[in-house]
């Protein structure tokens, strides 16, 4: 008895598709080269077009009224650093500096507490349940797409019935409420808090307030500090609301009163090289904070990006 008999006949295979052998071919490394030729250009051509404003002003503001409009772009004709600086804060008094220390007021206090409140409100909207929860969210998704410069009016129209036009109030209090920072709150408090660490504090008997505080806003402090940088480059750049709601010069940010400077330089000269410097001044708080924050910027726009 045949022993094959249990088995079935393999059917024969086919002509072999097999491609021939030998090492894969490697793509030509002159467009490889050429696309990153290319991208280097386009990206050198990006920084040239931010950096160059920058070493214009830099220059600028180290450069006399005559130097100013007589040199070249960037030459160092004319180079005197520091009695620009020292004409800055003597021109009308010494005003520069109570528009600065206003202008610190308003940004770095705003934007601490607008981030507080707007974490605070997107940890609410994340973490609890309430009647058109969502409802309230999309008018808050809706609010960012406001300009501030078209609630501009009807704010001075409120503050001019609560009578504190022309006071520091009317310029603060608008700047804490940040609709964009209450939807990047929920966006972090998502991302950041998990729901199991919340239960088990509260079965510890951790309050909502403790709770808050002592758990969740430490996992929320990237966001915080994202929602603070974005707030803190708004209101330092902020010039519409201020014109808006102020008229005494010792209530003024930077923006404003530079912008005033600058109409009177029209026909007093003497006034550009103080805007310009006063304008490389104005910049430095913002880069200052950028440089010593963006550990936590960065994590905090990478969130969610690694699963």
């Amino acid at each position: 008895m045949s022993a094959s008999t249990g088995h079935s006949a393999r059917p024969s295979a086919g002509p072999s598709t097999r491609h021939p052998s030998g090492p894969p071919t490697r793509p030509s490394a002159g467009p490889r080269l050429a696309g990153r030729a290319v991208t280097n250009a386009v990206v050198a051509v990006f920084a040239l077009y931010t950096l160059l404003p920058v070493v214009w002003l830099v220059l600028a503001a180290a450069k006399d009224t005559d130097a100013l409009f007589s040199s070249r772009l960037l030459s160092l004709e004319g180079f005197s650093p520091w009695s620009n600086v020292v004409d800055l804060f003597a021109t009308d008094g010494g005003v520069y500096g109570r528009w600065y220390l206003n202008t610190l007021v308003y940004a770095v206090g705003g934007a601490a507490l607008s981030a507080l409140v707007s974490t605070a409100c997107g940890y609410a909207f994340s973490t609890y349940r309430f009647r058109h929860k969502e409802k309230l969210f999309g008018l808050v998704l809706a609010a960012v797409m406001v300009p501030q410069t078209v609630l501009a009016l009807p704010l001075y129209l409120l503050a001019s019935n609560l009578g504190v036009v022309n006071t520091f109030w009317a310029v603060f209090i608008p700047l804490l409420f940040n609709p964009f920072g209450v939807y990047l709150g929920r966006i972090f408090s998502d991302g950041y808090v998990p729901r199991e660490v919340l239960e088990a504090a509260r079965m510890d008997g951790s309050g909502e307030l403790a709770l808050y505080f002592r758990v969740a806003f430490g996992m929320l402090l990237p966001g915080a500090v994202t929602v603070f940088l974005f707030q803190l480059t708004a209101i330092w750049n902020n010039f519409f609301l201020p014109m808006v709601m102020l008229s005494d010069q010792e209530l003024y940010p930077v923006t404003l009163g530079l912008y005033n400077w600058n109409s009177a330089a029209t026909t007093s000269p003497e006034y550009y090289p103080v805007v310009i410097t006063g304008s490389l001044l104005a910049v430095l708080p913002l880069i200052a904070a950028f440089l010593m924050l963006q550990r936590f910027w960065r994590s905090g726009l990478t969130a969610g990006a690694v699963k």
